[in-house]
């Protein structure tokens, strides 16, 4: 079945170079890897983002390739990352923003003015847009009570597999217009232009720290989190994935915290019996 699948894909490859075997087989890799799962219809996207990797490790066929990423797990993560989906933007899904500041903030606030640690986390950051665009919401328009928060035991942590995204994340500078859809009470405060680029400012990047985390292996994490935000990932799961997740997120969320997820995703599963959905997509975790 796989191979009529995909006949019509290939169509203008040579079989000796990519065939049906050769994506099966990357398939299975990538899914026991990152938990994606690669239908038929990626077989064009796999064979135009990994043969330049063919050519330059001078495998010369996808054959030779997968045996080059089932023995060497530094090739293997970088083919996974180059089959991994980072599309984003800043203020995306723009209602968890708003219920965040609505909502949330005000917790945090009061939890911070008591001296009390607040944590927050952005899993599968991307190239970053997501945990800059939670970032300015929380330090808001005020700068002096924004100070309040700076100067507190306050961090987020910024998540993902793909190493080239975390490097941009971590840089902060996109092109200024990318920033737009962000309000401009919360981007003027934070952001530095120049030229054609803006830069977060580095009080807000102090908040945060970067890390390499693959979501379906172990996640060395002391605390609890009050926030999660974890969209547009699950998308790419099959479902016993996706509940795994979702259970895993929540027990690792505070009683009250809340789970901020991807407009197609729905939190189902074991994790049901802690959450209950507050909002379009909008979990909160059910008290102690």
């Amino acid at each position: 079945m796989l191979a009529e699948d995909l006949s019509g894909a290939l169509a203008g490859i040579s079989p000796g170079v990519y065939g049906a075997r050769d994506f099966e087989a990357i398939s299975q890799i990538v899914y026991r890897g990152a938990g994606i799962v690669l239908p038929p219809s990626k077989a064009m996207l796999v064979y135009s983002r990994l043969a330049p990797m063919v050519r330059d490790t001078n495998c010369g066929t996808f054959a030779n390739y997968v045996q080059r990423i089932e023995q060497d797990p530094a090739e293997r993560t970088r083919a996974i990352e180059a089959l991994t989906t980072n599309h984003t933007f800043f203020y995306r899904e723009a209602h968890h923003f708003e219920h965040f500041a609505a909502e949330v903030r005000a917790d945090l606030l009061a939890r911070i003015a008591a001296r009390e640690p607040v944590r927050m986390w952005s899993a599968a950051c991307s190239s970053g847009e997501e945990v800059w665009s939670l970032v300015l919401t929380l330090l808001g328009p005020d700068r002096a009570e924004a100070r309040r928060i700076i100067g507190s035991d306050t961090l987020v942590l910024a998540t993902d597999l793909a190493s080239h995204v975390i490097a941009k994340a971590t840089a902060a500078s996109y092109a200024a217009n990318d920033l737009e859809p962000i309000p401009a009470a919360l981007r003027t405060p934070w952001t530095e232009v120049r030229g054609d680029r803006a830069v977060i400012a580095a009080e807000a990047r102090n908040l945060v720290r970067f890390k390499l985390l693959n979501l379906l292996g172990e996640w060395p994490l002391s605390r609890p989190f009050d926030v999660i935000f974890c969209r547009n990932v699950m998308i790419y799961f099959d479902q016993p994935t996706k509940e795994r997740l979702v259970a895993r997120l929540a027990a690792q969320l505070r009683p009250g915290g809340f789970l901020y997820i991807g407009h197609s995703e729905r939190a189902t599963g074991p994790a049901e019996r802690d959450l209950v959905q507050v909002g379009p997509t909008i979990y909160q975790r059910r008290a102690a």
